[in-house]
């Protein structure tokens, strides 16, 4: 079953432990976060609550009833000084409140559920919710000219590409005892590497080629500097994450990036039909 923000609200975490005790959930799949990057700088207690006290109330439930826990984390979990993508391995060294919660919210797990996955990704987007790409087009129809950080390097990933390899992951770990080596932490992006002008410019592209009448074309983006755009959080430069472990794990193949973001484009721009000729 789905339990919605009316009823179970996680900046108010009491009520978990009765709330998993009353359905007795043989899995618990919490893809609820504060992900308000920049806000949380001024809103820690909240960020805290959601994604660090909540989660660790959900893990000792899941603990006390058998169930099995998937949660969600983020590649800002890491400084971004690395050269190399980072693996699960690495120490994190957040940047900024929202990855610091995020990092205790997985501590907490790891202290209170055995039967748990932790899957870390980067730069999430998909048709319901606010995201870069669904701003990057509301703006190209906007304005003529934009500049978009070129400095820092990710991967976009779906939300799509989540399910369905979280689908996979709970029919591979069906009825594994608590023992099982495979719980653990991973880290699951696409294939590749860009950058956010980079990713910018192939959206904007993508809609001028779908007929969208746009106000913005790719070449009026222009890249700049992190330091030209400051903001409230501090990102990390390198946002990669090395997918290795889960690939080999679990005998996954994992696509490249732009294969999900552009049949996202085409879910949100379908092609625009061209009048026939007489």
């Amino acid at each position: 079953m789905v339990l919605r923000r009316q009823e179970l609200d996680l900046t108010q975490p009491e009520p978990l432990h009765a709330i998993v005790a009353r359905h007795q959930p043989r899995l618990i799949l919490n893809a609820a976060a504060y992900t308000a990057v920049d806000r949380a700088e001024s809103e820690p207690e909240q960020a805290y609550a959601v994604n660090a006290v909540a989660p660790g109330l959900l893990a000792a439930a899941a603990e006390r009833v058998g169930a099995t826990l998937i949660h969600y984390s983020t590649d800002y979990l890491f400084d971004g000084h690395q050269p190399t993508p980072y693996r699960e391995e690495d120490p994190p060294y957040p940047l900024s409140v929202y990855g610091s919660s995020k990092r205790a919210g997985e501590q907490a797990i790891l202290r209170a559920c055995q039967r748990h996955l932790i899957l870390r990704t980067s730069w999430v987007t998909g048709t319901h919710g606010n995201n870069f790409l669904k701003t990057i087009l509301r703006l190209a129809q906007e304005r003529d000219s934009l500049r978009v950080v070129a400095d820092q390097r990710g991967v976009p990933t779906t939300t799509s590409l989540l399910a369905t390899i979280t689908l996979e992951l709970i029919r591979q770990m069906h009825g594994a005892h608590t023992e099982d080596p495979r719980w653990g932490i991973y880290h699951l992006t696409p294939t590749g590497e860009t950058t956010w002008h980079a990713y910018a410019c192939r959206i904007v592209r993508y809609a001028e080629q779908q007929g969208i009448a746009l106000k913005l074309h790719a070449e009026a983006i222009q890249p700049i500097p992190t330091s030209d755009y400051p903001l409230p959080a501090r990102r990390p430069a390198n946002s990669l994450l090395n997918t290795e472990k889960i690939r080999r794990t679990f005998s996954l193949t994992l696509p490249p990036w732009q294969e999900g973001v552009d049949h996202l484009l085409h879910e949100l721009l379908p092609p625009t039909p061209r009048t026939p000729r007489p």
